[in-house]
């Protein structure tokens, strides 16, 4: 998540209490995230607010204490570099006075005073870069001519000579050893100290000068070929990872635009994005480092549009619950109109036709209504059917039940008539009875349209119905075929 810019000013704080040396990059960023918020604000508002003006005041001294602390930390190291300068000087001044001033009868004293300013030499600290090879290449020049040109003890300076030799042959040794350093910059890092330690050995014998130094360098120049082709592969790298990375912003792109212009899903594609999002998240914790002048804007951009996804994606989810809330609502409102409806025929078993029909209509008004509402949470929608279904069931087998009783009744009486009518009238009677057995068709076709709660109670009830029809229709055939034959008679 972004960090306010009072957070950021704060971080700053905490950072002016660190070492002023080692912070650099984190101030950079900061400063890159704190100008970012601010323009963004400042390119909405219409005009400038007053804590807008006060965070980049506060931003800005903040900064000047930064620069104030790096300033005097540098300054500081100015000075100490110019004071290890002056020192270094002085000591290459007095080995040009040993030089200079060589003479046979001051051989030992001389030697004793070139070691004890060696000896200095490699306490004194750093001097400034820009003069830094000069400094070594005056010392070296001095120390050697003193060697070349003060008359010492011969066994003396082949004893130096051959101890220095030895000191740079193990240089040599280490610096090949270096080569089976798999970590490439571990080991320019020790090369680095080895040639330091080289240059403040002492000479070695001309005749071997300059093969030991070949050596030296021959084994240097592997390393150096070695780091160099490391930080080429490793830039290539960075750029195929930077590649990479931008393929990934662009796929979350691609998944964004579509959803933050509108365009409707469901709860179930917003899981399967949600999933491939998180596919792209692992893949980029995957990748490495992207060059370092872009590591900090491709992060933003892929921070971005993944914030951009989950964001749309919580708001979607809000409106959601807010819609299941109301449907939940709504279906508990058709569930105790349902019960109350059910909850009458305790006291309806003698209701009127009129009354059943009117409160058929209101049952089948709800479960109509039922249709159009919309889904809610799965942990409530089996329990609200249920109850809803009861109360329907309930309903529709009172009704069957009275409904039957009747029929039963009235089909009985219609049956005496029928053939007391048979009985006296030949095919006046058959002709009557057909009219009834139409109009008892009819009926019957007309109560099957009662039944339209989805169980497995009321479907029985249709199927039971079905049959009754299907009988009625046959006994139909049969006299309306006597009734013709008559007629052909």
């Amino acid at each position: 998540m972004a960090s306010t810019r009072q957070e950021i000013i704060d971080q700053f704080k905490q950072l002016l209490e660190q070492d002023i040396t080692a912070v650099k990059e984190q101030v950079d960023h900061l400063k890159t995230q704190f100008y970012a918020s601010l323009n963004e604000e400042m390119a909405a508002a219409e005009e400038t607010s007053e804590t807008i003006k006060a965070e980049e005041e506060q931003f800005k001294e903040l900064l000047a204490q930064y620069k104030a602390k790096r300033a005097e930390i540098a300054a500081a190291e100015a000075k100490e570099q110019a004071e290890n300068l002056a020192r270094k000087q002085a000591i290459i001044d007095q080995m040009k006075a040993l030089v200079e001033g060589a003479s046979a009868d001051g051989v030992m004293e001389n030697l004793q005073k070139m070691r004890d300013l060696q000896a200095e030499w490699k306490t004194i600290g750093a001097v400034p870069a820009t003069e830094l090879q000069a400094l070594r290449k005056a010392y070296q020049q001095y120390q050697e001519q003193f060697y070349d040109l003060v008359k010492i003890n011969i066994e003396l300076r082949d004893l130096d000579f051959k101890k220095n030799l030895e000191l740079k042959t193990l240089l040599c040794e280490a610096a090949e050893r270096l080569q089976n350093n798999e970590n490439i910059v571990e080991a320019s890092r020790s090369l680095q100290q080895l040639h330091e330690e080289w240059a403040e050995i002492g000479p070695v014998a001309r005749e071997v000068r300059e093969e030991i130094w070949e050596r030296f360098k021959a084994a240097s120049t592997v390393i150096n070929k070695k780091h160099q082709a490391y930080f080429d592969a490793l830039h290539a790298k960075e750029q195929e990872n930077l590649e990479r990375k931008q393929a990934i912003i662009d796929q979350l792109k691609a998944i964004n635009e579509p959803i933050v212009n509108g365009e409707p899903l469901s709860a179930k594609q917003w899981e399967e994005l949600t999933e491939k999002i998180q596919a792209l998240q692992n893949e980029w914790r995957k990748i490495g480092f992207a060059p370092k002048k872009f590591n900090q804007s491709i992060y933003d951009a892929y921070r971005a549009e993944c914030d951009r996804f989950f964001h749309t994606k919580t708001e979607y989810f809000k409106e959601l619950r807010d819609t299941f809330t109301a449907n939940l609502k709504h279906k508990r409102s058709l569930v105790e109109q349902a019960s109350t409806i059910a909850g009458q025929l305790k006291e309806g078993a003698d209701w009127t036709k009129e009354q059943w029909d009117e409160a058929t209509k209101q049952v089948q008004a709800l479960q109509a209504e039922w249709k159009t509402v919309g889904t809610v949470a799965r942990k409530y929608s089996d329990d609200l059917w249920k109850q809803f279904s009861e109360a329907c069931d309930t309903f529709f087998n009172a009704k069957r039940e009275t409904m039957k009783g009747e029929r039963i009744k009235a089909k009985g009486e219609r049956a005496a008539k029928a053939v007391k009518a048979a009985v006296n009238q030949g095919a006046d009677g058959m002709r009557r009875m057909r009219d009834r057995l139409q109009q008892e068709i009819k009926t019957a076709e007309n109560n099957i349209l009662f039944f339209t709660a989805k169980s497995k109670t009321a479907n029985k009830l249709v199927d039971d119905m079905q049959k009754k029809i299907d009988a009625l229709k046959k006994q139909l055939e049969d006299i309306q075929t006597k009734l013709d034959a008559e007629d052909d008679e």
